[in-house]
């Protein structure tokens, strides 16, 4: 097995594994408590060094197991992230300074540590002064509890407001959704952070696993897949129109042309862009980990881009739709 390179964060100097391990659908409930600790042990043993989650993640569930499972390990070794927006309960949501001092020590408790490597907006709060989030960003930093801080799904004229407020740590990492079929960060996103030295953390670089080719147009979901699973197919819904799933299908003779697993295809794609840090991958099986890993390295050639561009024409999405 190849070792995993590493990438800088953006103006931190933390470096991560291009491959890192998240706990969005698997680990907050999806699958059990045996399978989190083998696919979370496997990451580590094969190199990955990067673990991201959110006090959101089944609420508390998965911070929860991977406090039990990484305090197992030097903390030096690894390096993790956490997010905080989303309702915790009826009462505790959103980036008010209340909420951000209250999540980050509740958040911590969880993860069994006294800091997290990079703290994370999960969105962006219309209803707290973004002044304030700064302000409270910034004491947490300051006061140890995070060593970096960072946003999801924010747009440029957000992270610009963001990086505006005066006398605040300044963001270093970006954590949107971005692959083969979406996308819309390339536009403004993507230019605007790499202009401030904010790096790209994105998540569902498999679009929730649509582009390993395994869901097929026109045939029911397989019944102990993602897109069968009423409590964790919320996202997948957008990539499973016959369409689009017709032309993942034309990836298939490309990826082994170039001897790589679908997976791998859409991983290394994702890595040509140097605006990256990393990759979000989930995993339900060790196995699913040392294939994705794989992909650390690879190169893909102007032609193996063109043909991907090619099968994959008509059902790309650059810009968000008005829906969204």
């Amino acid at each position: 097995m190849k070792d995993i390179k590493r990438r800088k964060l953006g103006s931190s100097d933390l470096m991560v594994s291009e491959i890192s391990l998240g706990s969005w659908l698997t680990y907050s409930g999806g699958v059990d408590r045996d399978q989190t600790e083998a696919c979370t042990r496997a990451a580590y043993e094969l190199g990955i060094n990067f673990f991201d989650t959110a006090n959101v993640y089944g609420r508390g569930i998965s911070e929860t197991a991977w406090g039990e499972i990484l305090s197992t390990y030097p903390r030096d070794s690894y390096v993790l992230a956490t997010k905080v927006y989303f309702p915790m309960s009826d009462t505790d949501s959103g980036l008010s300074a209340v909420q951000i001092k209250k999540q980050i020590d509740n958040s911590l408790m969880r993860l069994k540590t006294d800091h997290v490597d990079l703290y994370q907006c999960h969105r962006f709060d219309v209803n707290v002064p973004v002044e304030e989030t700064m302000d409270a960003l910034s004491e947490v930093v300051r006061s140890g509890k995070a060593r970096y801080i960072g946003f999801s799904e924010w747009t440029a004229d957000q992270i610009e407001a963001g990086l505006r407020v005066a006398g605040t740590e300044k963001f270093v990492s970006s954590q949107p959704q971005y692959n083969m079929l979406w996308r819309v960060p390339e536009k403004s996103v993507f230019p605007y952070c790499a202009k401030n030295g904010i790096s790209q953390i994105v998540w569902s670089p498999l679009a929730q696993g649509v582009l390993t080719g395994k869901y097929k147009p026109g045939v029911k979901p397989p019944a102990d897949s993602r897109a069968a699973n009423p409590e964790i197919n919320n996202f997948i819904a957008r990539y499973m129109a016959d369409e689009t799933l017709e032309a993942v299908q034309k990836l298939e003779p490309i990826a082994k042309e170039v001897g790589l697993s679908m997976a791998q295809l859409a991983l290394a794609w994702d890595l040509r862009r140097s605006e990256l840090a990393s990759v979000i991958i989930g995993a339900s099986r060790p196995e699913q980990i040392r294939d994705n890993i794989a992909a650390t390295g690879i190169s893909l050639s102007s032609d193996v881009l063109k043909a991907i561009d090619t099968a994959l024409e008509g059902v790309i999405v650059y810009d968000v739709p008005a829906s969204l």
